[in-house]
C-alpha cells in the first residue's frame, strides 16, 4: 500500500483557545513528533467544506451563528467551547478534511489520519459543546452516504467521552453502525447501553460504557467479542474512527487506563477488518487527548496501525471489564441474532 495520508492545515493552529486544555499545543507537538518519525506519510492540505455539506448535519442558523461570533471577535458557545476570530474558518476546513479523506479512501484506497481541530464528535445539530463546533466525522459520513452513494458506514468512537453528537446524527439511520467505547457516567452523560437507536435504526447504535480504571483487557474484549462480529454482520463499505486519546492512562480529562499500544492494536484491527470486508478506510479523526507529548506518541502508534503494523496484545480482561462488555452484548444481541 502507499503512504498513510495526514490531513492538516495551518488554520487549525489559529483556532485560539488560550490556556484552555484543548489548545493549539496539541497539534504543534503532534506535528513535530510525526515529522520526526520514520513513517511513510504524505501530508495533504484540505479544502473547506461547503455550506451544503455542513448543513446535512447542522442547522444553517447555527452555522451562521458560529460564523458571526468568529467575525465579531469570538466568544464562547458554552462554558467550555471557545470561538476565536479564525475558529469558523478552521472548523470549516476541519470538516472539509473528512470529505477529502472520504473521497481519497474511495478513489485511491487511502488510509488517513485527520490531524484537525476544533474536534467534532460532541457537536449537535444546533449546538456546539465539549470543545466542538462542527461534527467532522458526521459531516464526512453524511457526505459518503448522500454524495458518494454508500449504503453502510461503520463509525468507531474510542474517545473517553461519549460521542453524543455523532450518535444523535444517525440514531434512526440503519446505514450507519455507531460503536462507542467510553467511560460510564462521564461527560456528556449519554452513551448508556440501552441507547441502541430508534425506528429503522434500532440496533445500529452500540454503546460500551466502561467503569473508571478499565484498560487494555476491556479494549481487547470489546473489539473481539462485540465489534468484530457486528462489523462482519453489517459489512461496512467505509470505516471511520473518532480517535480520542483521553482514555489513555494519565490523561487529566480521562479516567480509563488504555496503554499507547492499545491505539495501535485497535487501528491495526480495523485495518485488517477493512481489508477482509473490502471496506474503505480506516480514516481516523482526531478528537480528545490533552497531554501533548503523550497524545503525539499515541498518534504515531495509530499511524503504525494505519500502515498495517500490528503488535502482540494479549491483555486479559478483569471481571469488571468482562461485566461491562457483557452488559453491552446482552443489550444489543436481540437486534443481531445472526452475529453472535
Amino acid at each position: 500500500m502507499g503512504p498513510v495520508a495526514i490531513y492538516y492545515h495551518p488554520l487549525f493552529i489559529e483556532h485560539e483557545t488560550g490556556d484552555h486544555v484543548e489548545s493549539k499545543e496539541r497539534l504543534i507537538v503532534a506535528k513535530r513528533v510525526i515529522d520526526d518519525s520514520a513513517l511513510d506519510l504524505i501530508w495533504i492540505q484540505p479544502e473547506a467544506a461547503s455550506l451544503e455539506a455542513i448543513a446535512r448535519v447542522h442547522d444553517e442558523d447555527y452555522i451562521d451563528g458560529v460564523r458571526k461570533l468568529a467575525e465579531s471577535g469570538g466568544g464562547w458557545l458554552d462554558w467550555d467551547t471557545a470561538v476565536s476570530p479564525k475558529s469558523y474558518e478552521a472548523a470549516v476546513v476541519a470538516a472539509g478534511s473528512g470529505i477529502g479523506a472520504v473521497t481519497g479512501s474511495l478513489s485511491d484506497a487511502q488510509k488517513a489520519f485527520l490531524l484537525v481541530r476544533p474536534p467534532g464528535h460532541h457537536a449537535c445539530r444546533s449546538r456546539g459543546m465539549g470543545f466542538c463546533l462542527f461534527n467532522n466525522i458526521a459531516i464526512a459520513t453524511a457526505y459518503a452516504l448522500e454524495e458518494m452513494g454508500l449504503e453502510r458506514v461503520l463509525i468507531v468512537d474510542w474517545d473517553v467521552h461519549h460521542g453524543n453528537g455523532t450518535q444523535a446524527s444517525f440514531y434512526g439511520d440503519p446505514r450507519v453502525l455507531f460503536f462507542s467505547m467510553h467511560m460510564a457516567g462521564h461527560f456528556p452523560g449519554t452513551g448508556m447501553t440501552r441507547e441502541v437507536g430508534t425506528g429503522e435504526g434500532a440496533g445500529y447504535t452500540v454503546n460500551v460504557p466502561l467503569q473508571p480504571g478499565a484498560g487494555d483487557g476491556a479494549v481487547r474484549l470489546a473489539f473481539e467479542s462485540l465489534l468484530d462480529p457486528l462489523a462482519r454482520a453489517f459489512r461496512p463499505q467505509l470505516i471511520l474512527v473518532s480517535a480520542g486519546y483521553d482514555p489513555q492512562k494519565g490523561d487529566p480529562l480521562g479516567g480509563l487506563c488504555f496503554s499507547g499500544d492499545a491505539f495501535q492494536w485497535m487501528t491495526a484491527s480495523l485495518f485488517d477488518l477493512a481489508g477482509e470486508l473490502g471496506a474503505a478506510g480506516p480514516l481516523c479523526f482526531l478528537e480528545g487527548g490533552y497531554v501533548p507529548e503523550m497524545l503525539a506518541s499515541s498518534i504515531v502508534a495509530t499511524l503504525k496501525g494505519l500502515s498495517g503494523e500490528s503488535l502482540p496484545f494479549e491483555q486479559q480482561p478483569t471481571e469488571d471489564e468482562r461485566a461491562d462488555v457483557r452488559e453491552a452484548l446482552e443489550e444489543i444481541k436481540p437486534y443481531w441474532k445472526g452475529a453472535f
